[in-house]
C-alpha cells in the first residue's frame, strides 16, 4: 500500500486524458485532458458545483474515474505518495484529540508504513515544515485550538513533512481574513521555490489572476486552461457562470455573483 510508485522523469507531473467522472449517477467531470509541468501554480476556478473537488479527488487517487487516464510521472495516482491532498476545512473533524505536530507527522505514514516509528530524520522533517508555516511554537497545542488560517498552514506543514510534489489545496482561503489569506499566498512562493507543483480551487478571480501561472475555467468541462489573460475572457467567464456574471458600475469588472450560496463576490477586471 505504501509502496512508492516509480517517477518517469520524461514525463509530465500530472497528465489526465479524456477524463469522465459520474457521481451518484449524475456526469461530474466530462472529456477532462490537461497536463502540467513540474514546479507550476495552477488555479482552478468555476461556479459551485463544477467538479473543483472531484477533479482533486480522483487525481490524488481518493475517488475513481469512470473513463480516462490520470498519470503522475507516467503511471496511474495510486501509489504515489508524491501528492498530498488537503481539503476543505469544513471537510475536517476538529473535535479530534490531537496535536499540531501529530497531524504534521501523518504526512510520514506513507514513508513510514502504519507500524512504522518515526525516527529523528521523520521528526526533523516535521520540525523544518513547522518552521516553515510559522507554526513552529504551537506544535504541540489541539488542533481545536487553531484559527482558520493555521489549521490551513497546518495541513500545508503536513504536506511538507510528506515531501509531496503536487499539492492539490481545495480552497484553502475560504473564511480566511485578509492577513491569513496573505500568509497562505506567501507559503504558495515558498512553494514554487522548492520545486512543488500547487493546484489551488478558489473562488477569487482576481487573487487567481495575480498569483498563479496558469488558470483552469471549469464546469463539469475544461472552458479554458492558459495564462489569467487568455481565461478570463468574457466570452469563457459567460460559458462558466452564465447568469451569476454581471458587469459592474464601472463596465470594467465583471462580478460573479455567488450571494445564493453564502459566499461573496467575485471580480475580475
Amino acid at each position: 500500500m505504501y509502496q512508492h510508485t516509480h517517477h518517469l522523469d520524461s514525463q509530465p507531473i500530472l497528465d489526465v486524458r479524456d477524463l469522465h467522472v459520474r457521481y451518484n449517477g449524475n456526469l461530474a467531470l466530462e472529456n477532462i485532458t490537461f497536463h502540467l509541468h513540474a514546479g507550476e501554480r495552477v488555479a482552478v476556478v468555476g461556479p459551485n458545483g463544477a467538479g473543483k473537488s472531484t477533479l482533486f479527488k480522483v487525481v490524488a487517487g481518493v475517488m475513481p474515474s469512470t473513463s480516462g487516464e490520470v498519470s503522475i510521472y507516467g503511471s496511474g495516482p495510486r501509489g504515489h505518495i508524491c501528492i498530498a491532498y488537503i481539503p476543505q476545512r469544513s471537510q475536517v473533524d476538529w473535535g479530534f484529540p490531537v496535536s499540531v505536530a501529530d497531524v504534521v507527522m501523518m504526512g510520514r505514514i506513507a514513508k513510514l508504513g502504519l507500524l512504522g516509528w518515526p525516527r529523528k530524520r521523520d521528526w526533523d522533517l516535521v520540525g523544518h515544515a513547522l518552521e516553515t508555516v510559522h507554526l513552529a511554537d504551537l506544535a504541540k497545542r489541539q488542533i481545536s485550538q487553531l484559527s482558520g488560517g493555521q489549521q490551513q498552514r497546518m495541513f500545508i506543514a503536513r504536506a511538507l513533512a510528506q515531501e509531496s510534489e503536487l499539492m492539490l489545496m481545495d480552497e484553502p482561503l475560504t473564511g480566511l481574513d485578509a492577513p491569513s489569506q496573505a500568509d497562505i499566498l506567501s507559503l504558495l512562493d515558498t512553494l514554487k521555490s522548492q520545486g512543488v507543483t500547487v493546484m489551488v480551487a478558489t473562488h477569487d478571480l482576481e487573487q487567481a489572476a495575480q498569483y498563479f501561472d496558469r488558470i483552469m475555467l471549469l464546469n463539469h468541462r475544461l472552458i479554458g486552461f492558459g495564462s489569467p489573460n487568455s481565461v478570463l475572457q468574457p466570452e469563457m467567464l459567460i460559458q462558466a457562470y452564465g447568469g451569476r456574471l454581471r458587469k459592474a458600475e464601472d463596465g470594467k469588472t465583471m462580478t460573479i455573483d455567488n450571494s445564493c450560496c453564502g459566499e461573496e463576490h467575485d471580480h475580475v477586471h
